[in-house]
């Protein structure tokens, strides 16, 4: 049995678009069982969706349970306008409309606040993101008003300065963590937090075409050493795959991400004892 800390139900590991595109009428219920048969089959019993715009994750948290899922979901993913993290949820342009996304999640459901602070690799480019992250007093205010109105947070983050930022203000688990150098490992080891390092949508490009295989051979072997030194440390390395990103489709992609973590030197333990720490953390109190 696997636990997926880190999915998207509305995307399917093939094409983004044409999988959204599903759903412009509403939620495609045929493809969101197609993704839950697919866990199902994979022995995936544990979900935790990282949000989208169209209620996908929403529905597949109603239907889990007929495929002996546990699913979790923020609904939708929280972003500032003009940043990254539209294909995953709404924007804000300022506080009192960040509160008031964190009020409508409830609303609709949520288990917890997802919200995103930085940009995304630039997949042929090593080392390179595709934009900085928010200041640090954002990220600060962002994770604190979502505990003071009882949520966890889960945060979307990659380069070394918004991941140290990030951790410092207590967020609930780190996802992707990109770029992390050796004090910013130390802080996450020394804090316990929950980190999904998500290498599968990285090494999964290799021999694909789409991308330089030197430039992704680059950004794969940093995540793995970043990982190898976290878990070292006895950092809370967790399994989550960022299932539904291109070539890594629901069921499969969990268990390509459990085989780079077991390469990286990550035991299926500890996987086992972040899973739990992410069932209890990320459920609606």
């Amino acid at each position: 049995m696997l636990g997926e800390c880190h999915a998207h139900m509305i995307m399917d590991g093939i094409n983004y678009k044409a999988a959204v595109a599903l759903h412009k009428d509403g939620v495609c219920e045929q493809a969101v069982r197609q993704h839950l048969r697919e866990c199902q089959k994979a022995g995936v019993l544990f979900v935790r969706d990282g949000g989208d715009a169209k209620k996908v994750s929403k529905l597949a948290k109603e239907l889990a349970p007929e495929y002996g899922i546990t699913y979790r979901t923020p609904v939708f993913a929280i972003h500032k306008r003009g940043h990254y993290g539209g294909i995953v949820g709404h924007y804000f342009e300022n506080f009192r409309e960040y509160q008031e996304l964190i009020v409508r999640a409830k609303d609709e459901g949520a288990d917890f606040i997802k919200i995103m602070v930085s940009g995304i690799l630039d997949f042929g480019r090593a080392g390179v993101l595709t934009e900085d992250g928010l200041l640090r007093e954002e990220i600060r205010d962002m994770i604190a008003a979502a505990h003071d109105a009882g949520m966890a947070v889960m945060a979307h983050c990659n380069g070394d300065k918004t991941c140290c930022w990030t951790l410092e203000a207590g967020v609930d688990s780190l996802e992707h963590g990109y770029f992390m150098e050796d004090e910013t490992l130390a802080l996450l080891a020394e804090q316990k937090t929950p980190w999904m390092p998500t290498i599968a949508p990285v090494g999964n490009l290799l021999g694909c075409g789409r991308f330089p295989d030197e430039e992704v051979r680059k950004n794969l072997k940093g995540q793995m050493e970043r990982v190898r030194k976290a878990a070292e440390q006895g950092a809370n390395v967790g399994l989550g795959s960022d299932a539904g990103a291109y070539l890594v489709p629901h069921g499969k992609g969990t268990k390509d991400e459990k085989e780079y973590l077991i390469k990286a030197g990550v035991t299926e333990k500890m996987m086992e004892s972040v899973e739990q720490m992410i069932r209890e953390r990320f459920q609606r109190r």
